[in-house]
């Protein structure tokens, strides 16, 4: 990869790679019909210099095939640069692999991507920017990280170990174990070689520790995890519209914003509102509560939040059930009254 370089450089200080691509890169670039890669014959075809940015400083990033019978997540090395047959996430924490990897998510990717025949494909527009990743604690974020962390290190250390064994082998056989099927001897030497009964077991745990950190039940049916999701989208796509965003990778994505919420915590430690009154632990009463803050003055959900002692969770959920309910009712710029 000699993105950056010039060719001098690159002949300066790697004679040996410089000799290869004149030999074998060169000729066949210098026929192209584009003059970016007849002049930047050195420089890979699509260098893509937009997501540079977004992997610079990471150890590892987050690796799915575009089209797989099967749609696994895993981590790959950050330095190894990936081709069209890969989506690419520039997402370091375990924790994103977890979720990416349950269930829930599978469900939605499936069917929200396209398909290649008989294969699904995974439409990063729509199966992964369009996906709302829940609202975790961090003691669900770490769970979910150290099963996610286990699952890559199980599958990547049976495949090294085992020259036959491939990926979607294991998954094939761990397709047929759920089913209840009966495994041909290959796939039984493939379910021992590739301890396929624990990598099922760590997919159900990751199941279940997702859904909790969404709050759902685990065994919904597929249609039903979908409807959720893309109920979700809706809210979260009220709340960036109100000005609250769920940035994934606020240190890159939201950098000034990430600065100013971090000298908060670091200035505003455990503060409160002098005479403001505590969040209600009934949800019965929480309700009352949030519609007697409204009839102070329209708000948003994080200004109804800031009028209590205590910072209530899901406000924007709660304050679309009021309005439903005709006991609020929206005022325009993402504010509500009672």
């Amino acid at each position: 990869d000699l993105f950056g370089l010039t060719l001098d450089e690159v002949r300066q200080r790697f004679p040996s790679v410089f000799q290869h691509i004149l030999l074998h890169v060169k000729p066949e670039r210098e026929t192209n019909n584009r003059a970016t890669y007849r002049n930047d014959w050195h420089i890979f075809g699509e260098p893509r210099e937009e997501i540079r940015p977004a992997v610079h400083g990471l150890s590892r990033i987050i690796v799915t095939a575009i089209t797989a019978k099967h749609r696994i997540f895993l981590f790959q090395d950050a330095k190894i640069s990936w081709d069209d047959a890969l989506i690419g996430i520039a997402l370091s924490d375990a924790t994103a692999l977890g979720i990416l990897s349950s269930r829930i998510h599978s469900e939605w990717a499936l069917a929200s991507g396209g398909l290649l025949e008989d294969r699904p494909r995974y439409n990063k527009s729509r199966c992964f920017d369009l996906f709302p990743f829940p609202e975790a604690t961090p003691s669900q974020r770490a769970e979910i990280a150290a099963l996610a962390e286990e699952l890559d290190a199980l599958r990547k250390t049976v495949l090294a170990a085992n020259d036959s064994l491939t990926l979607t082998g294991l998954y094939n056989v761990l397709e047929k174990l759920r089913a209840g099927a009966t495994l041909s001897p290959a796939e039984r030497d493939a379910h021992n070689a590739g301890q396929v009964s624990v990598l099922r077991h760590l997919h159900d745990r990751i199941d279940a520790a997702v859904a909790a950190a969404y709050g759902w039940p685990v065994a919904l049916p597929a249609a039903e995890i979908v409807a959720r999701v893309v109920a979700l989208n809706a809210e979260r796509a009220a709340e960036e519209a109100a000005g609250h965003v769920r940035w994934l990778r606020p240190e890159y994505q939201a950098p000034e914003e990430a600065r100013r919420r971090a000298t908060q915590r670091a200035l505003d430690v455990e503060t409160t509102v002098a005479g403001a009154p505590a969040w209600p632990k009934d949800r019965a009463a929480q309700f009352v509560a949030l519609r007697a803050a409204l009839h102070a003055s329209p708000a948003t959900p994080a200004e109804v939040a800031s009028r209590f002692a205590t910072k209530p969770r899901n406000i924007g959920e709660m304050l679309r059930t009021l309005s439903a309910l005709g006991q609020a009712r929206e005022t325009g710029g993402g504010r509500y009254a009672a």
